[in-house]
């Protein structure tokens, strides 16, 4: 059975189409599913029509968070509810196409792979800027954790072992693209070419996406750390030399006051100075969310529909 996991934020516009669709291409395909739709705390009428879908079909789930709590944890709480043999990951907007689901899904069942990855051949009408800084962000990250990140995306299907590996994972800061890499599990990968938006606009804007990246790259790496060592020695450098020179100059007695090179250099250090504390203060936030151990995710309301085993069970708790 395949799990079709699809987290949902202000999207009344795409769930329906986006249930129809899926469940009519993997009906003709004659493949065993359930869709589990993740409602993180949308604001117009998601849940509504959610529930709606789930009361009607047995095959769909709807769960609803108690507020929003972002992406990541819309992923995990579908992973942790999705009985599948394998996982797929779909966005509400259908910006992943649904026929390379289907091509996942045969490679998945037809090879010795756990993790069927897709990656983004073109990325749509996304602006400069954005493409620029997705390159810059995945770079990144890529170079500090040792891991292939470039044009990486949600988009991927998992093996129920690697499903499980990633639940079993206890951070609360979590990062599913590099996560799921990280695991190491046996992977193929797929190219796709991202689909333009039928409905609405997208949630990310260049704020949303710089939080993401910063985000992400301090609870994945530890590579800002490194900045601090790495603006210690170019300011212990800069000493030398400095000091160097105020001892030559003093030695041929043409020593200068340098008061301007006093205050450059302090400027200097203080900056450094202020931006380690920064990033050292950053991580010990994170640090201390990850110590509190409060959960990723509050579920208020699930919705499914009753099967007739279901209902009896409930109208016996009633005469009890």
């Amino acid at each position: 059975m395949l799990s079709v996991i699809i987290p949902s934020y202000n999207e009344e516009g795409n769930i329906a189409k986006t249930a129809s669709v899926i469940s009519k291409l993997l009906d003709s395909e004659n493949i065993d599913y359930e869709l589990i739709f993740i409602n993180d705390g949308s604001t117009d009428k998601s849940w509504e029509l959610i529930s709606a879908l789930a009361r009607s079909d047995e095959r769909i789930t709807g769960i609803n968070f108690s507020r929003n709590f972002g992406k990541e944890s819309a992923i995990f709480a579908g992973l942790e509810a999705a009985k599948g043999d394998c996982c797929v990951l779909m966005d509400c907007d259908r910006q992943f196409p649904p026929e390379v689901m289907i091509e996942m899904y045969h490679i998945w069942q037809n090879n010795d792979v756990d993790v069927v990855e897709g990656k983004k051949r073109s990325r749509g009408n996304e602006s400069i800027l954005y493409k620029g800084f997705s390159k810059l962000f995945y770079k990144l990250i890529g170079s500090s954790s040792g891991l292939d990140m470039q044009d990486a995306s949600d988009f991927k299907l998992l093996d129920r072992a690697a499903v499980d590996a990633l639940n079993a994972m206890p951070e609360r800061l979590t990062f599913f693209r590099a996560m799921s890499s990280w695991v190491g599990f046996k992977t193929e990968t797929v190219f796709f070419d991202v689909a333009d938006r039928e409905v609405g606009e997208s949630k990310w804007t260049l704020t949303n996406l710089i939080k993401f990246a910063i985000n992400n790259i301090t609870s994945f790496t530890s590579a800002p750390m490194q900045l601090v060592t790495v603006f210690g020695v170019i300011t212990f450098l800069i000493s030398l030399i400095l000091g160097a020179h105020t001892l030559v100059m003093k030695i041929m007695g043409n020593s200068a006051a340098g008061f301007p090179t006093v205050i450059i250099l302090q400027l200097l250090t203080s900056s450094i100075i202020m931006f380690s504390l920064g990033i050292i203060g950053y991580y010990l936030s994170k640090i201390y969310e990850e110590i509190k151990q409060r959960p990723r995710y509050i579920i208020r309301d699930i919705a499914k529909k009753q099967t007739k085993t279901t209902e009896k069970k409930d109208m016996t708790d009633d005469e009890e």
